[in-house]
């Protein structure tokens, strides 16, 4: 599984993206990604960087960043395990897998456990329809998910066997 970056964030290594990314068109996606890339989230700080980098608003990159969901805000677990809630993973019970993390693991949607090695997210359409439910291990697709392979992953991401 791919692993997260843990790099720590600061400034200096933020605007050297930012500068790397800022004269190509539509720059602010990409500087997004790089960050993200780089220190597994988007740092609040680095908002009023891009701002003045790109002669762009404040409003206009927060409201970009938050339209985008593969966004962070703040640093993800070790491990993100997305499940796919679109109609056809919904005809075949995805909402239970959500009900069962939730109440046997205590990870909400968009929680990261507080060890740090798991965050579940919800995703809309992983492409996977035919195996559904799918969910979306750390980028990798797995269809014909159940409780019980779930409840493999997570253990495994909290004991780092994987």
């Amino acid at each position: 599984m791919t692993k997260h970056p843990a790099r720590a964030w600061d400034q200096a290594t933020a605007r050297t993206i930012i500068d790397s990314h800022r004269a190509e068109p539509g720059a602010l996606l990409p500087i997004f990604h790089a960050l993200q890339d780089t220190f597994g989230y988007v740092d609040r700080e680095a908002l009023p960087l891009i701002a003045e980098a790109l002669n762009i608003s404040r409003a206009e990159v927060h409201g970009v960043m938050s339209f985008y969901h593969d966004f962070r805000e703040e640093p993800a677990g070790r491990t993100v395990i997305k499940i796919c809630r679109a109609e056809a993973c919904q005809a075949v019970g995805c909402q239970g897998l959500v009900d069962h993390v939730e109440a046997r693991h205590g990870i909400a949607l968009g929680e990261t456990t507080a060890d740090g090695a798991v965050t579940v997210e919800e995703v809309f359409c992983l492409g996977n329809c035919a195996l559904g439910p799918s969910a979306m291990v750390d980028g990798k697709p797995l269809g014909r998910m159940t409780r019980e392979k779930l409840d493999h992953l997570i253990a495994a991401a909290r004991t780092g066997r994987q």
